[in-house]
């Protein structure tokens, strides 16, 4: 065997000797990728808003994003701070799609709140680094720091490959 494959069974057994299969595993996931300070964009084939309960609904077809974090569902709620000044979380349901970056996570539902930047994914996650994958029943992510932890019968598929070698490159 290599050194290379060496390192990464070492890692891999390393990884399921602190009980992450079974337990939880800790991924990081985007946060030099986040702004937090930029407008959120939504896209939607549809929307419906109740100013008095403060808030808005979008459906079909739905895009958020902000900076370079996009999410993609097709049922979205935004929730506002009294008085309907600020967004205070947003929540998607019917299937999500979370692209920060390079990396990507799916699951069946998402809330992200904006006060603390945390997104919580539940249902079937699966997250995607580069050449690697970690999926789970459900994942917490910071998105200011970047930590994440998915939890739940965690599964890992671990590459040394940080970049996908068809990708273009700059030069």
């Amino acid at each position: 065997m290599t050194d290379m494959r060496l390192s990464h069974l070492a890692f891999v057994l390393a990884f399921v000797a602190t009980g992450a299969l079974a337990q939880g595993a800790q991924v990081n996931f985007g946060g030099l990728e986040n702004d937090p300070d930029a407008p959120i964009e939504v896209t939607s084939n549809q929307l419906e808003v109740n100013q008095d309960e403060g808030w808005a609904i979008f459906t079909g077809e739905v895009i958020v994003g902000q900076g370079a974090m996009r999410l993609y569902a097709p049922w979205v709620k935004v929730f506002y701070t009294e008085g309907g000044g600020d967004i205070e979380r947003v929540e998607a349901k019917d299937g999500v799609t979370l692209i920060n970056g390079p990396e990507a996570a799916e699951g069946e539902t998402a809330v992200y709140t904006l006060s603390d930047s945390m997104v919580v994914m539940v249902g079937n996650v699966l997250v995607t680094q580069g050449g690697s994958a970690v999926s789970g029943d459900r994942l917490r992510a910071n998105m200011d720091t970047g930590e994440a932890r998915v939890e739940g019968r965690v599964k890992s598929i671990l590459t040394g490959d940080d970049d996908d070698e068809d990708a273009p490159s700059d030069g």
